[in-house]
């Protein structure tokens, strides 16, 4: 099956963040996602509001704006779907940083999601995550 759009984010600076938090808290509370889901846990919700806030924070840092936040639905998963225009640059994963000094961002998303990844498309590099 081919997933849904449900709701995109175009984000072009870091104090857009707090708009695409609530609109995908917002998003998460529609009644008519319950079509697509069974049951969306407080919990799921803080979980994907966090991760789509690093990613998103993660692609203005360090990648090309604008960019793009879309949110993904299937049966039986949500995808976040984070987009920016760096084509050369590739997440990388900083495990030796101490806790509290940052750079941990991709790492959370690891433990946050059931599945994550990364790929390119002709002209946006993309970072996802399942729920």
């Amino acid at each position: 099956m081919t997933p849904v759009l449900l709701r995109q984010w175009t984000l072009d600076q870091v104090h857009e963040l707090r708009t695409l938090r609530t609109g995908l808290r917002e998003q998460l509370d529609d009644p008519e996602l319950l079509e697509w889901m069974t049951v969306i846990a407080t919990e799921l919700c803080e979980r994907m509001a966090v991760v789509a806030t690093e990613l998103a924070t993660n692609a203005l840092r360090h990648g090309r704006p604008p960019v793009v936040v879309r949110l993904l639905a299937e049966p039986s998963k949500l995808t976040l779907d984070v987009s920016d225009l760096d084509l050369v640059g590739e997440p990388a994963f900083d495990s030796r940083r101490p806790i509290g000094q940052g750079g941990l961002g991709l790492l959370l998303v690891r433990s946050f999601a059931a599945e994550s990844g990364w790929y390119r498309s002709d002209h946006a590099k993309h970072i996802w995550a399942s729920f």
